[in-house]
C-alpha cells in the first residue's frame, strides 16, 4: 500500500518536515510495510523554504540584512534549490510581522527594503531564478523599498535624492514619482516567481489596507491614506490594470511592486509548490494521500495546502484524508472540494497550550487510527 503524505506546518507549533514525519510515524504503526512517501508542503506564505529546499535537498543560507523597521538587522535564511540557480525567499524572514511586537507596528514606518537586500545576496551566490513567497509582511511600503535595495532607480518628489542607507517605508509612497528597473541592475534578467495566497487588488475595499492595514498596526485613518497613496502610485506609473490583478494586494502591495518593477510573475503558492515538488508524479499509484494544517475551515479553500492537495487528489481519483488541530464547523464545502474525512487532533477536551505541546503525538496517533480504517475497509473491498 502506497500512502503520500503531503502537510503544511502547525504554525507556531510544528513544521511541515515534523508534520509529515509525525504521520509517517502513525501509518507505519498501521502496517510496518507501508509505503510512506512525505512530501511537506507550503501555500507560498512561511514554510516555502523548508519545504522546497527541504524535498529538492538545497541548501540554506543567512544573509545579515534590513529588519521591518530601517534601523534594525536581523538574521535571515534563504534556500537554494538542488538546481543550484533557484532562490527560495520569504519576505517574512526580513519584512515580517512576527519580527516586531505589538508596540513597534506601523506600517508607516517599515519596510521591505530587508526582502530587497536578500534578492540581492540569492544573486550573489548565483540565482538566476527567484522564487518568492510573501506571506505574513509587516509592511505596507507596495515593494518601493525592496526596489531602492536593488538597486532600482527611484525618482522622489522635487527631485529628492534617495538615499542608498536610509530605507523607504510606507510613509514614502505619496513621495515617490517614478521608479525603474535598469540594464544592467542586479535583478536584470532575472526570473522572478512570486508565491501568493491572497488574491486581494493593491486599491479599494479589498484592497491591501483595508483588508490587512490593521492587523500591522494602521489605525483607522491610516488605513484611508495608504489605500489612497497606493492608487496614485499606480496612477502615476500608469499601472492601474496591474493594481487590480489578483495578489497585487498581497504583502502590503509587494505583489503590485513585483508586477510594476520587477515583471514578475504572480502564481499560486499552493500550485506554484505542487509544481516545484513534482506532488503529481509522488501521487501516481497511490492508495490514499493524508495532508494537514493547523486550522482547516471554510476558508481553506482559498489558496491554502489542504485544499490545494485535495482538488489535485480529486483529479487524479485519490482519496484525501485531512488532519487538523482545529476544524471549524462550516466545511461542508471542502467535502466539496476532495477532502474525504477531516479530523482534529484532538481526542479529549484540552487546552490549546497541551495541544500544542503534544501535536506531534496526537498527529501519530490519530494517522494511526486512519490508516488502520482505510487498511480494513480495503480488506472488506
Amino acid at each position: 500500500m502506497k500512502i503520500v503524505i503531503a502537510p503544511d506546518k502547525f504554525k507556531g507549533c510544528l513544521s511541515a518536515v515534523d508534520v509529515a514525519r509525525a504521520i509517517a510515524d502513525g501509518c507505519r504503526r498501521a502496517a510496518a510495510d507501508m509505503q510512506v512517501i512525505e512530501i511537506p508542503m507550503a501555500d507560498g506564505g512561511e514554510g516555502i523554504v523548508a519545504a522546497l529546499v527541504n524535498s529538492t535537498r538545497g541548501t540554506l543560507h543567512c544573509a545579515r540584512v534590513t529588519g521591518p523597521l530601517p534601523h534594525t538587522k536581523v538574521n535571515a535564511t534563504f534556500g537554494m534549490l538542488g538546481d543550484k540557480t533557484t532562490a527560495v525567499i520569504e519576505m517574512s524572514a526580513a519584512s515580517g510581522l512576527a519580527l516586531l511586537s505589538t508596540d513597534e507596528r506601523d506600517p508607516m514606518n517599515t519596510t521591505t527594503f530587508g526582502t530587497g537586500e536578500l534578492i540581492v545576496a540569492a544573486k550573489k551566490l548565483g540565482a538566476k531564478k527567484i522564487i518568492l513567497g510573501i506571506g505574513g509582511s509587516a509592511t505596507i511600503d507596495a515593494g518601493i523599498g525592496c526596489a531602492q535595495a536593488t538597486g532600482h532607480t527611484i525618482v522622489l518628489q522635487n527631485g529628492e535624492p534617495v538615499s542608498h542607507s536610509e530605507p523607504l517605508t510606507g510613509a514614502d509612497i505619496s513621495r515617490v514619482v517614478l521608479i525603474k528597473q535598469h540594464r544592467g541592475e542586479i535583478t536584470d534578467g532575472m526570473e522572478i516567481i512570486v508565491a501568493c495566497d491572497v488574491s486581494n487588488p493593491l486599491c479599494g475595499p479589498t484592497g491591501s489596507a483595508e483588508i490587512f492595514g490593521r492587523q500591522k498596526g494602521a489605525t483607522d485613518s491610516q488605513v484611508k491614506q495608504f489605500d489612497l497613496a497606493l492608487m496614485n502610485l499606480a496612477a502615476r506609473h500608469g499601472h492601474e490594470e496591474l493594481a487590480n490583478t489578483p495578489g497585487a494586494g498581497a504583502a502590503g502591495g509587494l505583489g503590485y511592486g513585483m508586477l510594476a518593477f520587477y515583471s514578475a510573475q504572480l502564481k499560486s503558492g499552493i500550485e506554484l509548490v505542487i509544481d516545484a515538488l513534482s506532488l503529481r508524479k509522488h501521487l501516481k499509484d497511490a492508495d490514499m494521500c493524508i495532508t494537514a494544517e493547523g486550522t482547516i475551515d471554510g476558508q481553506s479553500r482559498f489558496g491554502k495546502t489542504t485544499v490545494g492537495v485535495a482538488r489535485l487528489c480529486k483529479e487524479m481519483k485519490i482519496p484525501c484524508i485531512a488532519i487538523a488541530g482545529t476544524v471549524g464547523d462550516d466545511i461542508a464545502s471542502i467535502h466539496e472540494e476532495g477532502i474525504a474525512g477531516c479530523f482534529s487532533i484532538c481526542n479529549q477536551p484540552m487546552q490549546l497550550a497541551d495541544a500544542m505541546e503534544h501535536a506531534s503525538a496526537l498527529i501519530t496517533a490519530i494517522s494511526e487510527n486512519i490508516s488502520r480504517a482505510f487498511i480494513a475497509t480495503r480488506k472488506q473491498a
